[in-house]
């Protein structure tokens, strides 16, 4: 079985952790164990978030003052880099009989795109509300609430397209683990004379693991984050859904800077026929299975 496997921002950096280098790698071990499990029985694809890093790249770039900050889509290519080092590397000694590749991946965006005109994708910390509107004033960013605090948000077109899916198909073809689409891949647009350019942007990253899912003929795609299941009544818990249909999923009222792309992203690979399902990263071969989690179905 083809299995593409998203895992949260939790893969690498857990809410309310610090950005230390050492959780990091125990955050990226304790993904790669998971999934390790699935890997040992299938033909797996990785992909992951990013928007701790890419934030905190964001910061530490502007300590620079002798140039220009630098564009988001360099930002993301950093963090694609960073974070599928850590999990290659751990990868590699989970599994040391199996080829691993870890690619950097560009994601084709419409520079007509309307989501460009209206930031909504949370990246980087959550700053206490005096802090972020301070960040906000200095730096022209939007901010957002997120919990008791303020989060940037910049804009999040829609995935239209992956520039390495040939080579992506290459890989799978010759039994190669891939880690790839980063963060939603790097946002590119092409330009009249078919060149590529960068897009101030970080695209969604549930939505460019469903299209690369169903792009690579994947059987299933789990989206994997730090809750168990999908659950009915949240953020009061309520009752976990074990399996739901994606027009009843779509039904329910899920955050839309949290569980909402997961489930959306569900639900699109549900319906082009394949099996989705969400669930808790520790989790990953049980929520394949459907021993946990919660599993999406086209009706």
């Amino acid at each position: 079985m083809r299995v593409v496997i998203a895992l949260g921002g939790n893969a690498l950096l857990r809410r309310g952790e610090p950005m230390d280098v050492e959780i990091q790698v125990c955050n990226a071990r304790r993904a790669a164990t998971a999934v390790a499990a699935v890997a040992a029985e299938h033909d797996v694809v990785i992909t992951h978030g990013n928007g701790p890093q890419v934030g905190l790249l964001a910061l530490q770039a502007e300590a620079y003052t002798e140039g220009p900050i630098l564009p988001l889509d360099l930002l993301g290519a950093e963090s694609e880099g960073l974070i599928g080092y850590l999990l290659d590397r751990e990868l590699v000694g989970l599994l040391p009989h199996r080829r691993i590749a870890t690619v950097l991946t560009q994601t084709l965006v419409s520079t007509e795109d309307p989501a460009l005109d209206a930031p909504s994708k949370p990246i980087g910390p959550v700053y206490p509300p005096e802090r972020g509107a301070q960040l906000a004033a200095e730096r022209g960013w939007v901010m957002r609430p997120d919990g008791d605090g303020l989060r940037r948000v910049v804009p999040s077109p829609a995935p239209a397209g992956i520039v390495e899916l040939p080579t992506l198909r290459l890989l799978l073809e010759h039994q190669v683990l891939v880690i790839c689409a980063g963060g939603g891949g790097v946002p590119v647009a092409r330009r009249p004379d078919g060149r590529l350019q960068g897009v101030e942007a970080v695209v969604d990253k549930d939505a460019a693991s469903a299209l690369l899912a169903r792009e690579l003929d994947a059987d299933a795609l789990l989206l994997l984050t730090d809750v168990d299941a999908v659950y009915r009544g949240w953020p009061g818990r309520g009752d976990p859904v074990r399996e739901i249909s994606a027009d009843h999923l779509e039904a329910l009222p899920l955050a839309a800077g949290s569980m909402g792309p997961k489930a959306a992203a569900a639900c699109a690979f549900a319906r082009s026929g394949g099996a989705a399902a969400i669930g808790a990263l520790d989790d990953a071969l049980a929520v394949l299975e459907g021993r946990a989690g919660t599993r999406i179905s086209r009706i």
